[in-house]
């Protein structure tokens, strides 16, 4: 009897780790860049990939310093400077371990049993959020270009959660519950919807434009202007024809975010609330249910603290979570009766003398 290696190669393991750091990476990317966002510090840079021509900030000191004096109150300074260019240094970094994983998927191809196709469209989609992260820059925070950033951003922690809860092992999940993936589908929808909506106040700094709660300047319904708040063609805090956004349009893009969050609200809470005792599905119900408690808490207390930093980012994060959770559950829910063997990439964990089984005794099931 040979002896076998109990656990993946190291070529699997190497490929694991890269998934769950370039996951963690993204995560931290959409917080930091929400940071970036909410500092001003879009254009601390405003050229693209370096600084003033320059790779780092330090090199730029000189061009800050008169940028700076020629617009004292404009989004120049060394701090918002580095805060971008940090930024983009690890949005450089996430790109390389995202080659590194595909290039190793494309290696295993015939060891993983799920193949380097998720990987290959992970990556595909990182270059285009990369071409849109210019494009901020260049089009001078045009809020649909900004947004549109956000929305690829959530994309791709949506897409790296996928790949890997793959590698995650989970307690088995009924097969009863498998019925209600079709609703985990359509509540990730609507809450891509929200988060675009959310994109969208943040870009147009109208975050602000309610400052009551529940009513929005003392109506349930006041004065709005829809058709302009949402014209997308547009560059930051103007129209298309050059005038100045009006009051009433800012109203409108806030409106609607917080009016839609009630019903993302009650299709994910009353999901996670129905899960929230279901095996293999309580885990991640109960964090859905926390982080929308924290959804809602950050959101009523950015209007009446009149949109603290710290309080906005966390808001954002917390818009994270509730991606990063979605998802999970929606992938558990397609194993739904389905037997829950190693992760992928644990061939090699074989016993020789017993094939066929897990060294756990269970028996090998193809996934």
């Amino acid at each position: 009897m040979s002896a076998h290696p109990q656990g993946p190669p190291r070529r699997h393991r190497t490929y694991r780790r890269l998934v769950f750091l370039a996951w963690f990476l993204t995560l931290d990317l959409i917080m930091f860049g929400a940071f970036v966002r909410l500092t001003d510090s879009g254009l601390g840079c405003p050229d693209w990939p370096g600084c003033y021509g320059h790779f780092s900030p330090l090199g730029a000191h000189e061009s800050i310093r008169h940028a700076l004096e020629s617009m004292p109150y404009g989004p120049v300074s060394a701090f918002q400077a580095w805060v971008e260019m940090i930024h983009r240094y690890a949005g450089a970094a996430l790109g390389l371990l995202i080659i590194g994983f595909t290039v190793l998927a494309w290696r295993l191809r015939r060891a993983l049993a799920y193949g380097p196709a998720l990987a290959t469209g992970i990556l595909a989609l990182v270059c285009l959020q990369g071409a849109f992260g210019a494009w901020t820059v260049t089009h001078r925070l045009m809020p649909l270009v900004v947004t549109t950033h956000l929305v690829l951003g959530m994309s791709l922690l949506a897409l790296m959660t996928w790949l890997a809860a793959r590698e995650k092992p989970h307690d088995p999940v009924p097969a009863a519950v498998a019925r209600g993936r079709p609703w985990m589908i359509l509540a990730l929808a609507v809450l891509l919807l929200q988060l675009a909506l959310g994109g969208w106040v943040s870009t147009n700094y109208a975050a602000l434009a309610c400052m009551d709660f529940p009513t929005c300047h003392g109506a349930w319904l006041p004065a709005m202007d829809f058709q302009e708040g949402f014209a997308l063609l547009r560059g930051l805090g103007k129209l298309s024809s050059g005038d100045l956004i009006s009051q009433d349009a800012l109203t409108a893009i806030h409106w609607a975010h917080r009016n839609f969050a009630f019903v993302v609200l009650i299709l994910l809470g009353g999901l996670a609330w129905r899960w929230r005792r279901t095996p293999g599905l309580r885990g991640p119900a109960r964090l859905l249910l926390a982080l929308l408690a924290l959804q809602l808490l950050t959101g009523l207390t950015t209007i009446f603290f009149q949109w603290p930093l710290l309080i906005a980012v966390m808001h954002n994060g917390g818009a994270a979570g509730l991606v990063l959770v979605s998802v999970t559950l929606l992938w558990r829910l397609s194993r739904a009766g389905k037997p829950v063997g190693m992760p992928v990439g644990s061939a090699a964990g074989l016993s020789a003398s017993q094939p066929g089984k897990l060294p756990s005794g269970r028996p090998a099931q193809a996934t």
